[in-house]
């Protein structure tokens, strides 16, 4: 089930829980003494970074698959670790980033240490709208290559967080993708409810994609209605690229919502009423829609406001689509506007050329 620490910090105690979530993280990821402590050594500077920058804020740490492909049934999976505030801001990233520099009172660690040990680190920040960094260590750090066997619109690469509700250990939302041949599918499910029961019910449809990822969406929701039936149910989205076409399918039953950005513009993706495992449609349409190299998919659970504004920010797109979702959550939520469910965003974004797929 998808265990998520989220770590409020906003005052030093929290520095410690920091770093033991990571550590716990690491032990889930099956990491060795040496990468759990390169774990360990971000989230304690990130958690100190948030309380002497950010004003304080947030620390999500999880386990999801590696940024060098699609997860697998069983496969190894990295720490991620996302600091999110709604601070100052920082007007010159590329110097927080350089080696040497550090901040006071920290482990004189700082963030160029932190992007030197670990596998994925970047680092997005807006003066007066907050910062995201996200950071990711695995077993080991294998560069990977670009998928040349793809089309340049066609290689894409997906992230995501994940937000419990009210700070629990579980969370009822889980996001996935896989790559089955030329065709890359993204799902994002929301179990009934929160709590275990409802993360039982996104779990069962994470397996369940692993086992129907040649399926086009519409036919793989049905075989997540059979999945799911030992279940409370949940609400499913599917969105597939087609390499050999260049489009995008997509299919959802339930409130998961999923906007695509094409050019300069949003338009919503639209899924039917209903509940995947309990109360799908007989139909379910399959929307298509051309993908390019400036398309950028974002799914999201109810947790996150109906109204949300689309990121605007546009350098967004060339960052990680963990970042992006980080970004999008923090965008949305404020004091005023207490979440009342587990909040999970997930992005599929094309490959930049210095990346892995």
């Amino acid at each position: 089930m998808p265990r998520v620490w989220d770590v409020p910090v906003h005052d030093s105690t929290r520095v410690r829980d920091a770093r033991v979530a990571a550590e716990l993280a690491a032990g889930l990821a099956g990491l060795d003494g040496r990468r759990t402590a390169a774990a360990a050594l971000v989230a304690t500077e990130l958690a100190t970074n948030l309380l002497k920058h950010g004003r304080g804020g947030q620390l999500l740490i999880e386990n999801v698959a590696p940024a060098t492909g699609p997860g697998v049934p069983g496969g190894m999976s990295v720490v991620q670790i996302a600091a999110i505030d709604h601070g100052p801001g920082m007007a010159d990233v590329p110097a927080a980033l350089r080696d040497g520099f550090s901040t006071a009172s920290s482990l004189g660690a700082g963030l160029g240490a932190c992007r030197r040990v670990t596998d994925d680190f970047e680092l997005h920040s807006v003066p007066g709208r907050g910062t995201v960094a996200l950071a990711r260590v695995g077993a080991a750090r294998t560069g990977g290559t670009a998928d040349t066997s793809l089309p340049a619109a066609a290689a894409v690469r997906a992230g995501g967080v994940n937000v419990p509700f009210a700070g629990a250990e579980y969370s009822g939302d889980a996001w996935a993708w896989v790559r089955d041949g030329r065709r890359t599918t993204l799902m994002l499910a929301d179990g009934l409810g929160h709590g275990p029961e409802a993360a039982f019910a996104s779990s069962a449809a994470v397996e369940a994609l692993h086992r129907s990822g040649h399926l086009p969406p519409a036919e793989m929701l049905r075989h997540l209605d059979t999945a799911l039936r030992s279940t409370r149910g949940a609400a499913v989205a599917v969105a597939q690229l087609d390499a050999d076409t260049g489009r995008l399918h997509f299919s959802g039953v339930g409130n998961i919502g999923a906007r695509l950005r094409t050019g300069d513009g949003w338009r919503p993706l639209l899924s039917r009423p209903g509940i995947v495992g309990a109360h799908r449609p007989h139909t379910l349409p399959e929307q298509q829609v051309p993908w390019g190299a400036d398309c950028l998919l974002v799914l999201h659970t109810d947790g996150l406001p109906s109204r949300w504004a689309s990121p605007s920010d546009a350098r967004l797109s060339s960052f990680d689509p963990a970042v992006i979702a980080a970004v999008t959550v923090r965008e949305a939520s404020s004091s005023a506007r207490p979440v009342r469910d587990d909040t999970a965003v997930a992005v599929l974004a094309p490959t930049r050329p210095d990346r892995t797929p």
